[in-house]
C-alpha cells in the first residue's frame, strides 16, 4: 500500500507549532476532522485512548498516533513536522518532530496494521526522515512521503 493512497497533498503541515502531546493531538484531530468530516472530539478521545495503552513515539523523533473509528470508512493519513521537537514519552525517551496520524474504519483489521506497518517503514528510514526534517513547504513534505514509496514499494 503506497503512502499516496493514504495521505492527500492538503493533509500535510510542514510547520505544526505545538507545546506537548496533548496539543499535537488536539491540533492533528482538529485538522483531520476538517478534511475528514469526522467530529474533531471523537477523533481526539479515540487518539488519547490509543496513547493510554502505549505511547504512539516508536522512536528516532517519529510518531504515529493511530486510531479506529465506528463511524469512518477509509483509512486516512495526516502528516506533521512539528516546529520545533515535543516530549512524545517515546520509546526511546527522544523528542518527536516528525507525526503521521493514521485513522481507519473499526473494521480494517490487517488492512490498518498494512497502513501502520508502511508507514513505520518509510518514516523510519533515516534518509526519509533526514529529507522530511529538510523540507519546509507542504508539497515538498508530500512528495518525499509518496516519493519514498515508489522506490520501495517493489
Amino acid at each position: 500500500m503506497p503512502l499516496s493512497d493514504l495521505i492527500a497533498p492538503n493533509a500535510v503541515l510542514p510547520a505544526l507549532k505545538v507545546n506537548s502531546k496533548k496539543q499535537a493531538l488536539q491540533e492533528l484531530a482538529a485538522r483531520a476532522a476538517e478534511l475528514t468530516g469526522l467530529p474533531e472530539r471523537e477523533v481526539f478521545d479515540t487518539l488519547l485512548q490509543r496513547e493510554r495503552l502505549g505511547s504512539t513515539g516508536v522512536g528516532a523523533g517519529i510518531a504515529i498516533p493511530h486510531g479506529k473509528l465506528p463511524s469512518f470508512d477509509h483509512l486516512f493519513g495526516l502528516f506533521a513536522r512539528l516546529d520545533r521537537p515535543i516530549d512524545f514519552d517515546a520509546l526511546d525517551g527522544e523528542p518527536v518532530d516528525l507525526v503521521f496520524l493514521l485513522l481507519a474504519p473499526e473494521t480494517a483489521g490487517a488492512d490498518h496494521l498494512k497502513a501502520l506497518a508502511r508507514v513505520a517503514r518509510v518514516l523510519r528510514d533515516p534518509l526519509t526522515a533526514q529529507k522530511l526534517r529538510a523540507s519546509r513547504d507542504a508539497s515538498a513534505l508530500h512528495a518525499v512521503l509518496t516519493q519514498v514509496v515508489a522506490s520501495n514499494a517493489a
